[in-house]
């Protein structure tokens, strides 16, 4: 092996070495400030010393996640010696987070807890509420779960995809009507109806002796052919007080009319669906079930075959079919492999991808990337979805492409092709005026949504003092008639999974692929003799993603020279004396990343390489 192909392994090992002495500094440095307010990873060791709380007093509300983003929704209800814990869901990675599939919540604060949690209740079926159940119900020792037929079936295969046979852990109470009461611990637990965009969500009430918890979750108000409302939820003004009303808020700056009715979206679908040129593509959420279930109908009626693409779409319809959810007729659902056996305007593709996902099937069929869909002109492309926050750009980027090979692209700015299944800031003041709570608590939403949802609630007459806009972690006490968040905050630093890791990417190692995704890594291997302390053989120089070596040789051999000077400087010594080669790795890395700033004013990862022979 050359001296070159020694470098490069040496470099592939030395930044392998870097990561992990990262990592343990990481949690050394967690340790050391455990109480440290981070948006990273700070790991929990288990001879860690615990974060005294005070003695608890009546109830107890702790967000773990969703009150400073959108997704990782989780909430603690303590009181006493029972916990009751509402959703375990995910939220995904900003665009500064290479690497990271998604994050969940940091149960730190239930460490030591586990025996005392009488059960998790599961509102819905949307990632953002039960993404993370598979590793966090393993991390608390498999509590009870609690939901409907459809979110624990979801739970079910998540769990299984997850760790095969971890399905057998579970202890499930399955709620099978709404009306179904049951106690976990001190906490009496009921269920309301509420209109969302996957099927069997529901609202939750938990009833306490110092107080009442309404949660309708992620919801919408329904309307009819006439705009009106169909639900209401004035019954729930008489469950005992005081009440708390924790209200889904990401629709709090959205002013706009009322959205359309249900009918009106099927209306324009089925007119999209009967055009006589080329295929329809309809991207959409895969937990929309019930939406496609319709669509199916609507093909059916119509005399078009549909294609389902998207493993998760694909595995959430399935599960809405075996448990009776939605009926397809007979041969209208064909597989994505035969749709060449018929011709194009006889075909509708329901996929994934609407939110611009990499490799999603929508972003693949527009890359041309797909095995059986090509685009043509005169192809209809349907955007059945919202826009989630946060995707904007990637979307746009998406239709741009789309655009370019597509003449005929609808979303919902263009025609009613999407009902949202959350609500406007109209429906929160509604809301707020039926059930008339005691205490009001904005939650799910960034947090200038929720200090939105707080302006609408004054709007309606609702006192400012009884309105609580908390942080990840605040605890919100309601004891003896009075709501107040007390001094101690729960940790909730962002837990990051990465493949099969869960916590072990944070801070550093994060700044690390930053570092590296902007500006590159610079590796020097320097090889020195131990008896005569002079560099042996030439410096060699590795360079990803900084600059192209051979294109650069003055800038590579002025900075070989800057090497050379340090290596004197430390091996200048009497032959007895020892070489630091801490402090010289320490210095070339420094001496050499100044050297590279001065010249490109980019500042690579510099990981330098003694060896001595």
């Amino acid at each position: 092996m050359n001296n070159k192909e020694v470098a490069k392994t040496l470099a592939i090992k030395l930044l392998g070495q870097k990561i992990k002495e990262n990592r343990d500094k990481q949690k050394d440095d967690g340790r050391n400030n455990p109480n440290k307010r981070s948006h990273h990873l700070t790991n929990i060791s288990k001879n860690e010393t615990r974060k005294e709380f005070p003695k608890i007093k009546g109830l107890r509300i702790i967000p773990l996640g969703g009150q400073e983003e959108v997704g990782r929704n989780m909430t603690v209800f303590e009181y006493g010696n029972d916990i009751v814990i509402l959703d375990m869901g995910i939220q995904f990675p900003e665009e500064d987070m290479p690497g990271v599939d998604y994050i969940v919540p940091d149960v730190s604060y239930l460490k030591g807890k586990e025996d005392r949690i009488r059960g998790v209740i599961f509102s819905h079926g949307h990632l953002d509420h039960i993404g993370a159940a598979p590793i966090l119900l393993k991390q608390l020792n498999y509590p009870s779960i609690v939901g409907r037929d459809f979110t624990l079936a979801l739970i079910k295969k998540k769990m299984e995809d997850y760790e095969k046979d971890s399905i057998g852990r579970l202890k499930i109470i399955n709620i099978k009507n709404v009306e179904q009461k049951i106690t976990l611990g001190v906490f009496k637990v009921s269920f309301f109806k509420v209109e969302h965009s996957v099927m069997d969500a529901v609202g939750v009430v938990l009833e306490t002796p110092d107080g009442t918890v309404i949660h309708p979750g992620d919801w919408t108000i329904g309307r009819d052919e006439k705009g009106q409302r169909t639900v209401s939820y004035e019954y729930l003004s008489k469950l005992p007080r005081p009440t708390v009303l924790m209200l889904e808020s990401l629709g709090a700056t959205d002013r706009s009319e009322d959205d359309a009715p249900e009918s009106k979206m099927y209306e324009n679908l089925e007119k999209i669906i009967s055009t006589p040129k080329g295929k329809v593509i309809i991207a959409t959420f895969s937990s929309q079930v019930e939406r496609i279930g319709k669509i199916l109908e609507i093909c059916h009626k119509v005399g078009k075959k549909v294609a389902l693409d998207g493993y998760s779409m694909k595995t959430n319809v399935e599960i809405a079919r075996q448990l009776g959810y939605i009926k397809p007729a007979k041969d209208v659902l064909i597989d994505m492999k035969d749709v060449t056996k018929y011709s194009e305007n006889k075909l509708v593709i329901i996929c994934t991808g609407a939110q611009g996902e990499g490799n999603a099937v929508l972003s693949r069929i527009v890359n041309g990337n797909h095995r059986h869909i090509k685009i043509n002109k005169h192809d209809s492309i349907v955007f059945s979805s919202s826009v989630i926050p946060g995707n904007e750009r990637t979307i746009q980027r998406l239709k741009d492409n789309l655009y370019r090979k597509c003449d005929n692209v609808i979303h919902t700015d263009m025609m009613d092709v999407h009902i949202s299944g959350h609500c406007n800031a109209s429906d929160i003041k509604t809301v707020i005026q039926q059930i008339k709570p005691d205490y009001y608590l904005p939650v799910y939403a960034n947090h200038y949504f929720l200090k939105e949802a707080a302006k609408l609630a004054i709007e309606v007459g609702f006192k400012k003092e009884n309105i609580f806009v908390l942080d990840n972690g605040n605890i919100l006490q309601l004891h003896k008639n009075k709501a107040e968040i007390i001094k101690e905050k729960a940790k909730t630093d962002y837990i990051f999974i990465d493949g099969l890791g869960v916590g072990d990417i944070g801070q550093v190692v994060l700044r690390d692929r930053q570092v590296l995704a902007q500006d590159g890594m610079f590796v020097i291997t320097v090889i020195i003799d131990s008896k005569t302390k002079k560099i042996s053989g030439g410096i060699q120089i590795t360079s990803r993603g900084f600059i192209y070596v051979k294109e650069n040789f003055d800038l590579v051999n002025a900075t070989k020279e800057v090497v050379k000077k340090v290596v004197a400087k430390n091996t200048n010594k009497d032959d007895k004396s020892k070489i630091n080669w801490v402090m010289l790795n320490n210095e070339i890395r420094e001496e050499v990343g100044k050297y590279l700033f001065k010249k490109t004013e980019r500042r690579p990862m510099v990981l330098p390489n003694v060896i001595e022979i």
